[in-house]
Parts: C-alpha cells; structure tokens; sequence
C-alpha cells in the first residue's frame, strides 16, 4: 500500500494559524473602519487589506513555524512526544493569548499615541505600580475586560488545543525529513516573504504620508516585536536613515549651530564650544518647572483652548517663545534636550541609555561644578523612566520626590498634587537662599497625566467629568500661578532665573508623517531683568540650556550645539528637530525635511495657520543637514562626545575648562 504524507500532528498548529489569521484581519478591518476618513484619504484600502494579509503571514510564521519544525521532529506517542505536546500547546495557547491581548489594546494605544503599539508599550511595562494603579484609576472598565479576555482567551486556548491533539496519527520516520523540510521552506518564505536584499519590514509596506495609516497594514504584534527587536540597535540611526561620512556630519551640524568654525577647537569632543554669557552681573540661580504634556493646544495665548489664565499672564511678563518645539513624546525626552542639549534619535533617550548613566553632559553637572546646589524635585518616584539613576549619576545633587513630602494635600496615581510639588519646590529654594547656596533645580509635575487626578475645589472645571485631560491641564496652570505667587515675593526672586516648559505635547498623532502641530509647546523666561518679549523665531527644546546659562551670567565650555537665544538676531528663521517614532523632522523658518526609514527624504513647507504639510522640493543642502542632525545624536553616543571628562590633548579647551568661571561664586 502507497505510504502518504500524514500532517496530524502539524494540524493543530494549522488550525490555530487560520483562528489568529481571522482575529488580525477582523481587527485591521475594525480599526480601518474607524479610521475611515484617514484611510480613504491615503487610498489605502487595497494596502490595508493584501498587504495586511502577507505581514499576519509573516507574523506567524515567526510565532510558530519553529513549533512547526519541533513537531515535525519531536512529535509521537513517545514520552519524547508527550513532553513536546505540553509545550506546543503552551507555545499555541499563550501565542493566541498574546495576538489577541494586543489587538484588544490597541485602540487605546492609538487613542494616546496616534500608532499601534511600539517600543513604548514595553517600556512602561517596567514600571507596574504606576501603570496598574494609573489604569486602575482611569480605565478600570478597560483593566477588568483585560483581565477577563486573557482567562477566556487562556481557556479557550488550552481546551481547544487539547481537543486537536486527540486522536492524532504521526507520520513515519522516513516522511519526518521531507515535512520538516516543508516547513522550513514556508516558515523562511512566508517569514521573509520578499526575495529582495532585505526582509519584510513596516517601511516595506509602508506607502503614506500618514502614519497611523501605515501602522494599520501591520498587526500589533508585529509591530511591537519589530520595535523590541530595534531596541537591540536602536543606537545606529545610520541603519534607519542612511550613511553619511564622519566628518562630513560634524561638519554640518557645527555650520549649522550658528557658532563660527573657529570656536570648535576639541577634535576628540567635536561639539564642545566656548560659550560667553551676554549677561555680566553675579551668576544667578536656575529654576526649570518642566510641564507634563502641556502642548500648545491646551495654551490660550499659544492659540490654544482658554485652560492657562497664568501661564498666559506670565508670558506678558517675559520672554515667551511662540513657536517652540519639543523634540519628542515622551517625556525622558523632554528632560534629554532641556537638561542636556542632546538632540533627538530614533533610540531611547539618554536618561536611560547605559553609556550615559554616567560622565554624561548635564546642565546641572556644570553648574555643581561651579558651586551650585543641583536639585531634581519631582512629586512621583524618581526612580521612573529611570531619572534617578541618570541624575544622580551625572550632577543632581539632592533628589527631592514623593517620600519626602509631609503631609500632602493630595496623592494620586503619579505621585503628590502640582500644588504640593510648587510649595516644596519653594520651600526648597527658600531655605537655599537663606544659606547662600546659589542653586539650580528642575521640578518636574505630573498632575496633567492619565488618570488626571487632582483636589477638588481648585478650578472652575471646564467640563464634565472632572477627570478629563482639559481640567487637568488648566489645574496644572492653577499650580503654576499658585508658585509664582510665592516666588514673586521671595528673596530669591530677584536672583532667579525661571524656565516654564512642556515636556511633550499629549496624545502626539496626526495624519502628516511627523504631526508638527502636535510637537509645538509652550516656553517662558521668567525674572527679574528679563524684559517681556514675544519672539517668533521657529525654537528647539535644544536652544533653551545654552539660553538659560547664557541669561544666568554662566560662560562655559560644553558639547550643547543648540542656540544661545540671547545672541541670535531677530531675523533668525530658527530651526527644530522632531522625533517621531522612527521618522524625524528637521524644520528651518517653514522649510522641513522628513526622513524616514529606508527612504529618501522628503521636502515639505509647513503652514503654522492651517497646521498643514504641503510637499515642497528642498535643497540638497537641507536634506543633507537634515540627515547630519538625525546621525549626529547616535554619533555624539557611542563616540562619547557628551563625556564630561575634559580631552587629554587639547590645550586651549584645557585652559578654557579651568579658566573659565573665575569671578563666579
């Protein structure tokens, strides 16, 4: 009799193949279907769907094809056989379990970040006291449908692979070659599914400006695993972006930092500069009352909804930028550029990079060097997005965090109220004064997050319910004012200079390869002898460090090649840096270059009244500065050019390094 192929035991995994295939293209269609004007208007209904269909393919052809090729080897009615049965059905159950938990997440996701699960879903992952008790307290209908879906999912799962592995037949010994050999072949197609250079990616199935749009073609896991695999070389932006030669990136981003070439005398710390202060009296203190997620859009003198009656007052009080950018969403990136100057990468963050934990340029490791007390004051654990770490680790001196208040008036999910974290803040530089210790401090709020918890009876509430991100962000500003109350009559007032900024916009999304409207933030200088200004110039985040210390009467030498604002003209067009996932903006006056993954970069003019992009030829000399700024970053990190270990070889940085500060302090 003519011996067959017997695929039994390959059935299960079949039948589990085709469940999870039905769940990813039920989902994408779910989600198109609610995203339908954006889908239309990016014409990619026949991208959704087919080439949706090949990356589920390929997702699970990684999930289980090595399952596949274990069963064909190791399957039987052996004891071999049993102990592989327990763990393929495990390797079923918790794949299904997995597939499914994040497409049900996925809405949410995209409701905050405007994408589907990324890096960031992992990495507040770390972090399960904050993120459960936030959930808790702000989605607990979400957290308990979570919580029943995965025991269903689990279950059924479990029983449903034990009923397929009943009455299973096992091919023949001489037929387990030929189907594993079968199965190899599927799984590297199916999983590579191209037979071009590279293997399937999201740039290769990517084909709008829009990128929610294109993170819709892919399925979450997908998206999420390829984003944890990223993180494994996230430090190249050269393999994102493209090469350029050493050299030819220093050369461009010092021409394009405004200093003259001469200035740039250190070849093994490229960036480092001379910087003179254009203040000339005694150095002052340094106050930074870094915003959570406090965008333009919440800001009414920035055009925004009417929820700031004090920042608004206080911007006509002093230097108000009108069209300041973040570099980032996140907020360990917003700390990154005020506290630092590091420009932005499509890696995580220096606050919690390995090389920078340590001998990592800080502001406030120049100024501890020069005599000040460096503090970080935060209402949280500091210990989150790992900011203790890195600021004990480069120049923060004393951390100041949710034990260390008395008696709050009020504790939520993210830590003590804004308003608990500005009276500490104040008695904090009261008492520094007093002593004669010239300080500088970063105090960090967190009132304006999810799940928008705060006292009762502070503000008039905008709307209904009272837990909304509106009432949060206008009882940030309550807090705001309530602080510079009490500085304003204060000693140390007069002696103070004070930074309002947001971190990052909320809820960063929108239908432009880099939403720029959504990376726009509120900044004010604030103090005595800092005259009101309005300025209009296009401003980093990277331009406010060397601006404060140039205010502050601090002449230093650092890698920081953002703009001292001071001695810019006024008809200085400006530029930003925007990161955006793994897409990145660079933006001079209206003129932006977008570079995305594994493609060539692309011109656009953005049109700040209409919070439009419209594609717009730039030159070679743009896109090329554009690329410079977006390798720089990974370049400056692992070649150390931010160490604050002065170089050996460098004479005239030398002597700058111990010259400088005399008659200061």
């Amino acid at each position: 009799m003519r011996e067959k192929f017997n695929l039994g035991p390959l059935r299960p995994i079949l039948v589990f193949c085709v469940i999870a295939l039905i769940i990813m293209m039920i989902s994408r269609l779910g989600l198109g279907l609610w995203q339908a004007d954006r889908v239309t208007a990016a014409g990619g209904w026949s991208d959704l769907l087919i080439q949706g269909l090949r990356v589920d393919i390929a997702t699970l052809c990684w999930l289980w094809g090595v399952a596949a090729l274990g069963t064909a080897i190791f399957s039987g009615p052996h004891l071999i056989g049993r102990l592989w049965q327990v763990i393929l059905r495990s390797w079923l159950t918790i794949g299904l379990w997995l597939i499914v938990f994040l497409e049900a997440s996925t809405p949410a996701f995209i409701e905050e970040y405007g994408i589907r699960p990324n890096r960031l879903y992992v990495e507040y992952l770390i972090y399960p006291k904050e993120v459960l008790s936030m959930l808790w307290a702000g989605r607990p209908i979400e957290v308990i449908f979570s919580l029943l879906l995965t025991i269903v999912t689990l279950w059924f799962g479990w029983r449903l692979s034990g009923t397929l592995f009943k009455k299973i037949t096992y091919p023949r010994v001489f037929w387990r070659p030929v189907i594993a050999l079968m199965v190899i072949i599927v799984t590297f197609a199916g999983a590579r599914s191209t037979l071009g250079h590279r293997p399937l990616n999201p740039a290769m199935v990517a084909f709008s400006t829009d990128p929610l749009v294109n993170s819709l073609v892919i399925n979450s896991s997908y998206s999420l695993f390829f984003a944890i695999n990223q993180m494994g070389s996230e430090a190249d932006a050269a393999k994102i972006y493209g090469k350029m030669d050493k050299q030819d990136i220093i050369d461009l981003v010092r021409a394009d930092s405004g200093r003259p070439l001469s200035d740039f005398t250190s070849k093994e710390f490229p960036s480092r500069t001379f910087n003179e202060a254009s203040y000339k009296g005694k150095p002052k203190n340094l106050v930074i009352i870094l915003e959570e997620s406090l965008g333009a859009q919440f800001v009414g003198n920035l055009g925004g909804l009417p929820l700031t009656p004090n920042l608004d007052k206080l911007s006509k009080q002093g230097w108000s930028f009108n069209d300041l950018y973040a570099t980032g969403t996140r907020s360990v990136r917003g700390i990154e550029a005020v506290t630092t100057g590091f420009t932005p990468t499509p890696a995580r963050s220096v606050v919690k990079l390995g090389k920078s934990q340590t001998n990592f340029f800080t502001i406030a490791d120049l100024l501890a060097k020069k005599g000040y007390t460096t503090q970080f004051i935060y209402g949280g654990e500091s210990y989150f997005d790992n900011m203790r770490s890195f600021f004990l680790g480069n120049g923060f001196q004393d951390i100041v965090d949710e034990t260390d208040y008395d008696s709050p008036t009020f504790v939520g999910s993210w830590g003590v109220s804004d308003e608990d974290l500005m009276r500490k803040a104040n008695s904090e530089f009261e008492r520094l004064h007093q002593e004669g210790k010239p300080f500088a401090s970063l105090v960090f709020s967190s009132s304006n997050h999810d799940p928008f918890e705060f006292p009762d009876g502070r503000i008039k509430l905008y709307e209904q319910p009272k837990q909304t991100r509106n009432n949060a962000a206008k009882y940030a500003d309550f807090a705001i004012g309530e602080f510079f109350k009490l500085a304003k009559k204060s000693d140390y007032w007069k002696d103070t200079v004070f930074l309002i900024v947001a971190d990052h916009d909320s809820r960063v999304s929108g239908a432009n390869l880099v939403p720029i409207s959504r990376f726009r933030i509120p900044g004010v200088i604030l103090g005595e002898g800092i005259a009101p200004k309005q300025d209009n110039r296009v401003v980093s985040q990277i331009d406010l460090a060397p601006t404060l210390l140039s205010l502050m009467g601090i002449s230093a030498t650092y890698p920081m090649l953002g703009q001292d604002l001071t001695q810019v003209s006024d008809d200085w067009p400006g530029r930003a840096l925007m990161q955006y996932d793994k897409n990145m903006a660079y933006m001079r006056g209206n003129d932006v270059v977008i570079l995305q993954p594994e493609h060539e970069p692309r011109g656009f003019e953005y049109d700040p009244a209409n919070q439009s992009l419209t594609p717009e030829a730039q030159s070679q000399n743009m896109k090329q500065t554009a690329l410079a700024w977006a390798l720089w970053g990974s370049l400056a990190y692992q070649q150390g050019y931010f160490n604050v270990t002065a170089p050996k070889a460098d004479p005239l940085t030398e002597e700058r390094l111990n010259n400088e500060g005399k008659n200061q302090h």
